[in-house]
């Protein structure tokens, strides 16, 4: 197709790599930032939220972004395909920035959703487009494939916030929205011009929707949007409306649909008895994905406002913003994940997959109980050091490498090749599940001391961890041999796709 560039691959790998890359970057500098501006008083130039409605929309937000992410990969299976799914969902998420970058509340509450559809569409058709250019004997090349863009993430993850972060705590916060964008805008312009290089893969839907199908699908998605603004029409005549409303209805669809779609998926009959009885059985695990995800997702709202309002920020003169604490967890997986890689292979025949399930939830756990001391320091109002902070992204970021991978191979285990993709968008929608339940669970700091509540949630999960990791021993949810021998009457348009998740499989 075209002479080699980009770490042994053809031009095709680096167009993506970078469009990966700048995607990535305007993602995590505009999550940097969202929580500051939005808890950010009117004065500040912010939304004037409290900090559990800060908390509480960006929970909601990320977890609308994971449910979008399975319309936006039906979209490029079935209508758009892959090429211009990765195009458009470019162009949206570009163009929420842009919208962020206006100074209103309108705009940005439009640019969040913006940025949302956009990430919904790009994602799932990102990784399925790199799947294209490999065929069932080459399974090691794009699973390495993967893993290179994960390491992209991590360092658009690390170096965003420092750049976006820097410009919108002291020029001012819509100037680091419009620094998102501006990223976004080159991954756009480099994924159109690299187009060439892709020959015919993702130009057109692999499974193209029929009429009827379409018909269907387009009256459910009108009556969806007829229903959702009559609502909001009756909340503002009744002058009773508010963004948190929006927040709350948001929320509620991370938590419902998960279960929606597991009762789906597993009372598919193409599955076989067998796929069946190992879904049921790695719900269990989904649960405590979940519920890792209910505090971890934390790191990018209460813990991001702690570090911008009680935690020692001066080095050598200089005020460091608090959203440069966000490089941190990146920076910890940098840093972990080869050591971590290194322990699975050579222990792997002694920790299963609940055992590292358990001990991710041990860690975040124990991050939120180190996050009571550093609370409780700061609870008259005073300042602490920062390595409370840089202890408690460790901790999270150990178990983040850990959770996962391992939910990825673990969702890739459970059935046959034709329903790994779905099987994996289980975990994309149980990690919005983590997030909708994290943007409820942040309204108890409204009740109880903050030092209580990140106690008790602490306690609540470290419990959780060792039970995953004592009694899901006994679960079977993952007989490989028998998957694969099983026969199936539907090969669909994830056959032999590892799914629409390569790296970071949280909402972070």
């Amino acid at each position: 197709m075209s002479t080699k560039a980009t770490f042994g691959y053809p031009r095709w790998f680096a167009t993506i790599f970078l469009t990966d890359i700048w995607e990535r970057f305007s993602f995590y500098g505009m999550m940097a930032i969202l929580t500051l501006y939005a808890a950010a008083d009117r004065s500040e130039g912010g939304l004037g939220l409290s900090m559990t409605e800060a908390s509480a929309m960006y929970g909601s937000y990320i977890g609308l972004v994971f449910v979008l992410s399975l319309p936006g990969g039906w979209l490029g299976d079935r209508i758009l395909g892959a090429w211009r799914g990765v195009l458009w969902g470019g162009i949206l998420i570009a163009l929420g920035h842009y919208s962020m970058a206006i100074p209103s509340d309108a705009t940005s509450y439009l640019g969040l959703l913006l940025i949302a559809l956009g990430t919904g569409l790009l994602k799932p058709n990102m990784f399925a487009l790199i799947s294209g250019f490999f065929g069932t004997g080459e399974r090691a090349r794009r699973e390495a494939a993967f893993s290179i863009l994960y390491v992209s993430i991590q360092i658009s993850a690390l170096i965003a916030p420092l750049v976006v972060g820097l410009l919108g705590e002291t020029l001012g916060w819509h100037w680091g929205f419009a620094a998102a964008g501006v990223g976004m805008t080159f991954g756009v312009a480099q994924f159109a011009m690299g187009g060439r290089h892709f020959g015919e893969i993702g130009k057109v839907p692999p499974h193209p929707a029929g009429d009827r199908e379409r018909a269907k699908v387009l009256r459910w998605t009108v009556t969806i949007v007829l229903v959702l603004a009559a609502l909001i029409a009756l909340d503002v005549v009744a002058g009773t409306f508010t963004i948190m409303h929006l927040v709350a209805a948001f929320g509620l669809v991370a938590l419902t649909a998960p279960f929606v779609y597991f009762r789906v998926l597993s009372r598919n009959p193409a599955m076989g008895e067998g796929g069946k009885r190992r879904l049921r059985a790695f719900f269990w695990l989904l649960l405590s994905f979940s519920m890792f995800w209910m505090l971890a997702g934390q790191s990018g709202s209460m813990l991001n406002l702690f570090a911008k309002n009680s935690t020692e920020r001066d080095l050598f003169g200089f005020t460091l913003p608090g959203s440069w604490f966000q490089s941190v967890i990146p920076f910890f997986i940098l840093v972990s994940a080869p050591v971590f890689a290194w322990l699975w292979v050579r222990f792997d025949d002694r920790i299963g997959s609940p055992t590292k399930f358990g001990a991710a939830l041990l860690l975040v756990g124990t991050a939120f109980v180190v996050m009571y001391g550093a609370a409780a320091s700061a609870s008259d109002g005073g300042k602490v050091s920062a390595l409370w902070l840089l202890a408690v992204f460790f901790l999270v970021a150990c178990g983040e490498v850990i959770i996962g991978p391992v939910g990825i191979a673990a969702a890739a285990e459970v059935t046959s090749s034709a329903f790994i993709g779905r099987t994996i968008g289980l975990v994309w929608l149980f990690s919005a599940l983590g997030a909708g339940l994290g943007s409820q669970v942040v309204h108890l700091a409204d009740v109880i001391p903050d030092q209580f509540y990140y106690l008790s949630l602490g306690l609540l999960v470290v419990c959780v961890g060792l039970l995953v990791a004592g009694l899901g021993r006994g679960l079977r949810f993952s007989n490989a041999a028998e998957a694969q021998a099983e026969p199936t009457a539907e090969t669909g348009p994830v056959a032999d796709r590892t799914g629409p998740v390569a790296g970071k499989t949280g909402p972070a």
